[in-house]
Order: structure tokens, then C-alpha cells, then sequence
């Protein structure tokens, strides 16, 4: 046999040998983009080198460390087994799990390039150590408010009250953009967003109340803004489950309603139209 046919054997082996590993890669390591929105709770766009496939998914970790915050914050909002206090007996939950932990993971999601819920979790988490800071006297929020110094007695101005309501109407016409960008992305974090924007709404709302003096229809409000945060609750839960059953392989998946076909990004309207012509 001739060198020129071993070589040729050589090369051909070594072609189809190149062929089977891409075809490999192919199936297994691009995320299709209904999984990628389930996963990563924001659309599959383009992200420079191969950190999602480096590091793990940091959402699990963003979404536990919200709903341990707001489960049990809207169940003392409502009042349940006789909780209240504006949840003092578990301010450092606000702090550190709706918190802390949120910001972890928003570093996480801003690494691997995930910049919308990069965004999200950025935004609750630091939404929750105010929250939970704004009721340690240490930060005095309520010093300017009052004509001795005192914040105690701050807090308990009109001027307080009305001043925490307008930063929850802030927060709800923020919550309204990440709504409607929601929609490229699936049913669960659209729902739990739309039922947000109208906690934030009646909380702020609450507030305003406090300010006019309208004690008996500022509790009404703060019931009812507890109950919706509780509902939203629900399908952040779901979506977390849904991805800790895919995070080990579980034998089945959880549905979150994929919205990445409904509604055409920018790029993928483009491609279609290049693809018609």
C-alpha cells in the first residue's frame, strides 16, 4: 500500500472523526431558547466567551434568596398567626437572604452576561436591605423629620409617610419596564412582575394614606398590598422549583409558559425577514 493511500485514510479518518465531535457539540451544548428563558429568566443573546458553561446558574440562588424574603414578609403584612411588627423579628432575613443574597447572584448573572435578570436581582435586592435597614434606628432615616432629632418621632410624620410613598410609586413604574420586557421571557416572571407592579402601587398608596391621616383605610391597603405580594410569591416558586428539578436531571420538567416564540426579539424578526428574502 502506498503512502499517498495512508495518508488519504488518515485524513478521511481524521475528517470524520472532526465531524462526529461537532455534530456532538451541536445536540449538547447550546441551550435551546425556550430552556435558556426558563434558566436564566432573561432571552438568549449572544454573550462573549463560554462562562454559562463554566460557571452554574446563579438564578436558583437569586429567586431563594427573594422568596425567603417575601413569603414570610407578606404573611406578617396580612398578619397571619399574629405576626406584625413590619417583620423586625426577622429583619436580618430582609437583609441578608432578600439581600445579600440577591446581589450575589445579580454579580453571577452579570458575569456570564445575562444583563436583564442581572438587572432584576440587582434592583429587589437592594430593594430588601432597605427594607430592612430602613427600620434599624442605627440609620436615623427619620432624623431630618423631626424638630428634636428624634427619629422615632420622624417616622411618624406626614411628611415621612408621604416621602416612603412616592419611592413605591418609583418602584412600581420601574417594576412596569421590567414587566413589559418580561414578556420575551416566560409566563411565571411576567405574572409575578404584573401582581409586583400593583404591590408596590397599593404600598405606596398605604403610605400616602398614613399622610392624610387616613388611618382605617391605610390598613385596608396594606392587607390588601400584603395579599397580592403573597400571590406573587406563587409563581416564584414555581419557576425556582422548575429549575432545581433541572439543575439535578430530574426524570420531569416543570412548565414556566415559554414566551420566546410569541413574542420575536429585534434580532430574530431580523433573521426571519433576511431568511424570506
Amino acid at each position: 500500500m502506498s503512502d499517498d493511500n495512508i495518508s488519504d485514510k488518515q485524513e478521511s479518518s481524521t475528517v470524520e472523526m472532526l465531524r462526529r465531535m461537532q455534530t456532538a457539540d451541536s445536540v449538547l451544548l447550546p441551550i435551546p431558547r425556550d430552556a435558556f428563558e426558563k434558566l436564566y429568566l432573561s432571552p438568549k443573546l449572544p454573550a462573549a466567551g463560554n462562562l454559562r458553561r463554566t460557571f452554574g446558574n446563579p438564578t436558583p440562588i437569586s429567586l431563594m434568596g427573594f422568596l425567603l424574603a417575601a413569603t414570610p414578609g407578606a404573611m406578617q403584612t396580612m398578619g397571619w398567626r399574629g405576626s406584625g411588627g413590619n417583620g423586625g423579628a426577622i429583619l436580618p432575613v430582609f437583609i441578608f437572604f432578600g439581600g445579600m443574597v440577591q446581589i450575589f447572584g445579580g454579580v453571577g448573572e452579570w458575569i456570564i452576561g445575562n444583563t436583564f435578570s442581572c438587572a432584576l436581582f440587582f434592583t429587589y435586592g437592594t430593594f430588601w436591605i432597605v427594607q430592612g435597614t430602613t427600620q434599624m434606628p442605627f440609620f436615623a432615616v427619620g432624623t431630618n423629620y423631626s424638630s428634636t432629632g428624634n427619629t422615632l418621632e420622624g417616622v411618624q410624620t406626614p411628611e415621612f409617610d408621604a416621602t416612603i410613598g412616592l419611592y413605591y410609586v418609583c418602584l412600581a413604574l420601574l417594576t412596569f419596564v421590567y414587566l413589559i420586557c418580561s414578556l420575551r421571557t416566560n409566563v411565571c416572571l411576567f405574572l409575578a412582575l404584573f401582581l409586583l407592579v400593583i404591590t408596590f402601587a397599593l404600598t405606596g398608596a398605604t403610605y400616602f394614606q398614613m399622610a392624610l391621616g387616613n388611618v382605617a383605610a391605610a390598613a385596608k391597603l396594606q392587607m390588601t398590598a400584603g395579599a397580592f405580594n403573597f400571590a406573587l410569591c406563587l409563581p416564584i416558586w414555581h419557576i425556582f422549583i422548575a429549575q432545581i428539578l433541572e439543575a439535578v436531571d430530574f426524570p420531569f420538567a416543570l412548565p414556566v409558559g415559554d414566551l420566546s416564540t410569541v413574542i420575536l426579539g429585534r434580532s430574530q424578526r431580523a433573521r426571519r425577514k433576511e431568511a424570506q428574502t
